[in-house]
């Protein structure tokens, strides 16, 4: 199965560091994804090199790495395989490598924030009702 590369912007009053902390700070982490699913969370570092688990209280989700980590600017996330139970798992192949980034641009007194995601074709009609969803969260947390 082909992937696709999504992306989805937003502006947002608030500066660069502001918007970065609320998209990877844990308790705001929190807030913005119960988008994609209540619950969700994460255990590990945003240090480039460092292992990272994305998952929902059932701990299904997604073991990654951090690819590049340039602080209040770029984030990649390189996603390795499927969590279940907290455990990687084999399958899916078609996801796997794939990258999540973030782009964190200061215009006047704000930020442009940039996402683009390597995923499945499949999976681009959810991605595309609930990204937007998501960075609307990220917006009213980072303006607040």
């Amino acid at each position: 199965m082909a992937k696709k590369l999504l992306t989805y912007e937003i502006d947002i009053n608030a500066s660069p560091e502001k918007v970065w902390h609320t998209m990877l700070d844990k308790e705001t982490y929190e807030q913005w994804t119960a988008v994609f699913s209540a619950g969700s969370t994460y255990e590990g570092s945003w240090e480039e090199g460092a292992e990272i688990h994305f998952f929902d209280p059932d701990k299904s989700g997604m073991k990654a790495e951090i690819a590049e980590n340039r602080l209040h600017e770029y984030i990649s996330i390189k996603h390795l395989s499927m969590l279940q139970n907290g455990e990687s798992v084999t399958g899916d192949e078609e996801w796997f490598p794939s990258y999540e980034n973030y782009t964190f641009t200061k215009e006047n007194d704000g930020t442009h924030l940039l996402v683009e995601l390597e995923i499945p074709e499949e999976w681009a009609e959810m991605f595309d009702d609930m990204w937007p969803k998501g960075l609307q969260k990220v917006k009213e947390l980072a303006e607040s």
